[in-house]
């Protein structure tokens, strides 16, 4: 995401301040603790609870054992495929035939976690679940310097579709930087014909997204927008406006946030909702919508995330 009017120099000098020992050692911090909060929540999922009560219980979890939160929690569910975290007063809960994507990490320094997994409430949906796993696990097997992007990709692809399910195309791994959550090389789930290659030290998430055969193997941005990221200072017409950038500001929230984590600056959930649509017509605020399977298709989603060593590479998220 770009970065300007002052947000972008507060990354580099991030950056620029922490030395490749401490980073190392900020980097295998942070993708455990993601990976045990991930694991958390799975456990959490179940008929009737809440996505609310499990937002809220990871978040809190994340800071008070001293972490920041590298994005908000991602609880998608059936044919939703990313990009949902709850609402406020969010009343929606989980049902049982559903399969939830837990997408989530935890940051420091802006030193950024990002993994996920897939909780098949029901058991119907298993070969689905597999097919990731499997296609994760696979993808990693054969990561090193000098890998292509697309052979990546086309591993994922051969496992998913091996199993009878279909990759989703326009979604993928990606690169992760110091407050920058998706960066180069973009890592597909087919191949996709880029021979952009892997060298050592990069940090990358590897990301198998993969649908039934009832889908069509894409998704769509929704109508649903939770997720915001702030991009740019501007000029603001209405005082709720500049009362949510100021905060944003203050609090120094160069990664995603969820609208919800700022409802106690309002008096109503109408005045916060129309703080963020103002901030994101004039362009302070990008969003995040919900991306949905374009053929209503159910979503499966394993992530980890990994860094480049010279002889393979070692997964930060376990």
């Amino acid at each position: 995401m770009d970065r300007t009017d002052g947000i972008e120099d507060d990354v580099d000098e991030t950056e620029d301040s922490i030395s490749p020992e401490e980073n190392e050692k900020l980097m295998r911090e942070v993708g455990s603790f993601s990976f045990k909060a991930i694991q958390r929540a799975k456990d959490m999922i179940k008929p009737g609870v809440r996505l609310l009560e499990v937002a809220e219980a990871l978040e809190l979890f994340v800071k008070d054992n001293g972490f920041d939160i590298a994005f908000p929690i991602n609880l998608s569910v059936n044919n939703e495929a990313a990009h949902y975290t709850p609402t406020l007063g969010d009343s929606k809960v989980f049902g049982e035939s559903d399969l939830v994507k837990v997408d989530f990490g935890a940051g420091k320094q802006g030193v950024l976690g990002d993994c996920a997994v897939s909780v098949d409430i029901s058991g119907n949906y298993q070969k689905l679940i597999e097919s990731t796993e499997r296609a994760l696990s696979e993808a990693i097997s054969i990561i090193k310097p000098g890998v292509r992007v697309r052979d990546i990709g086309k591993r994922i692809d051969e496992v998913i579709r091996g199993m009878g399910c279909l990759p989703i195309k326009n979604l993928g791994g990606h690169g992760v930087r110091i407050h920058e959550l998706h960066s180069d090389p973009f890592i597909p789930n087919f191949d996709n014909g880029d021979d952009t290659e892997l060298v050592e030290g990069d940090v990358i998430a590897i990301e198998p997204f993969a649908t039934t055969d009832r889908g069509r193997g894409y998704v769509g941005n929704s109508d649903t927008v939770e997720i915001f990221s702030l991009v740019h200072q501007s000029n603001t017409r209405s005082a709720n406006s500049r009362k949510l950038l100021d905060k944003l500001v203050a609090t120094e929230r160069l990664d995603p946030f969820a609208a919800r984590w700022f409802g106690d600056l309002f008096n109503s959930k109408f005045e916060l909702y129309a703080a963020i649509g103002e901030l994101v017509r004039n362009g302070a605020l990008e969003s995040h919508p919900m991306l949905i399977e374009l053929g209503g298709g159910i979503v499966s989603q394993h992530e980890a995330e990994v860094v480049v060593r010279h002889d393979g590479c070692d997964i930060l998220t376990i």
